[in-house]
């Protein structure tokens, strides 16, 4: 029996057919972009946010508390100046000890599973694997200068200005707008709703702001201790 060969008119329709958009055989079919894993940042990500965030709004809640009840400048920097420096070591330090426990569990885990599943491993690859696990001094120093970063903020903005209330009210808008940039790049490099994290980070802070604010200003006016030298 002959095969059936389709006519030239026949082919030209089966070419239009397949060449409509929609219609292309799977083989044909280019692969799609798979979509960016911002969980592969969220590690960085959330310790840059955490120390930024913490130093703005440590240094800043520092300095407008010394500012509620001492009118010196002095005052006000050289506490603004001792928070930035026992807070960067002291997030530096936690951070360090944090992720070398990490490290430390995650190397016992590994040579449970090793012991477990009996296999031997050369000392090149366990030595890759060891270097594919987070650095305790690289997280304990990028801690220490997010926080410096942030607390310089605050520090900068009100340490030339020998007026009280214009050196809290500076203080105090300068940190809310250094806190929207922090919220806003955050969600940005994380992929998040933008204003959702803006309003979180600036609430956040001005709670802290205000309440510290707040209880010194009570305390002073309690403890008669408003110092009026505006040196």
């Amino acid at each position: 029996m002959a095969a059936y060969l389709p006519s030239s008119v026949q082919l030209n329709q089966i070419n239009h057919i397949v060449d409509k958009p929609g219609n292309s055989c799977p083989a044909d079919t280019v692969a799609k972009e798979e979509p960016f894993d911002y969980s592969q940042r969220a590690q960085w990500l959330r310790a840059a946010a955490l120390g930024a965030n913490d130093g703005l709004v440590s240094v800043a809640s520092l300095m407008l508390g010394v500012s509620a009840v001492n009118q010196s400048v002095k005052a006000t920097v050289v506490s603004g100046l001792a928070g930035l420096i026992a807070g960067a070591f002291s997030m530096a330090i936690g951070e360090y000890v944090s992720v070398y426990s990490q490290v430390d569990i995650e190397l016992a885990q590994m040579k449970r599973e090793r012991r477990y599943a009996d296999v031997e491993v050369s000392a090149e690859k366990e030595q890759e694997e060891k270097e594919k696990l987070p650095s305790p001094l690289q997280a304990a120093g990028a801690s220490a200068l997010a926080f410096g970063i942030g607390a310089v903020v605050p520090l900068l903005s009100g340490a030339f200005i020998k007026q009280r209330w214009t050196r809290v009210g500076v203080v105090s808008g300068v940190s809310t707008l250094a806190l929207a940039l922090f919220g806003w790049t955050a969600a940005k490099l994380g992929g998040s709703s933008v204003g959702k994290s803006t309003v979180r980070v600036v609430v956040g802070g001005w709670a802290a702001m205000l309440v510290t604010f707040g209880v010194l200003k009570l305390f002073g006016m309690a403890f008669k201790l408003d110092i009026s030298q505006s040196a």
